[in-house]
């Protein structure tokens, strides 16, 4: 699918982006927003992340830092495991630094492409 289509198949959606490097989460948001994204945060802890999940329709997807500033995100990603979202964990960690039972989860190196983005939460 070309990159436009594929990208295309984000407007709408609602996604939950949880980054605590702000300018990262910032420019990652804007990126978001321009294709169409209804972006929920950007949020920096897991407390925002679950704060935002419990107030309103649950996203269809979920991008993921997995270092908070030394908070690490698993637990959230056990949450949207159990509510059944989907999500991809960005990060610049290799894969052997994540714990066994998380290395099989969708995994994108930062910075983050929309083309990349909707391969894993859409296609």
């Amino acid at each position: 699918m070309p990159d436009a289509a594929l990208t295309a198949t984000l407007r709408g959606r609602r996604i939950l982006l949880v980054e605590d490097d702000y300018m990262m989460a910032q420019d990652l948001a804007n990126e978001l927003q321009g294709a169409g994204v209804d972006v929920l945060g950007p949020v920096p802890d897991i407390r925002g992340a679950l704060a935002l999940l419990d107030a309103g329709p649950a996203p269809d997807g979920a991008i993921l830092d997995i270092n908070l500033g030394g908070e690490m995100v698993y637990p959230l990603a056990d949450t949207l495991q159990a509510r059944d979202i989907r999500f991809v964990f960005a990060t610049g960690y290799e894969g052997w630094s994540i714990p066994e039972r998380y290395r099989n989860l969708p995994r994108l190196e930062k910075p983050l492409g929309l083309r990349q983005i909707a391969e894993v939460l859409v296609a």
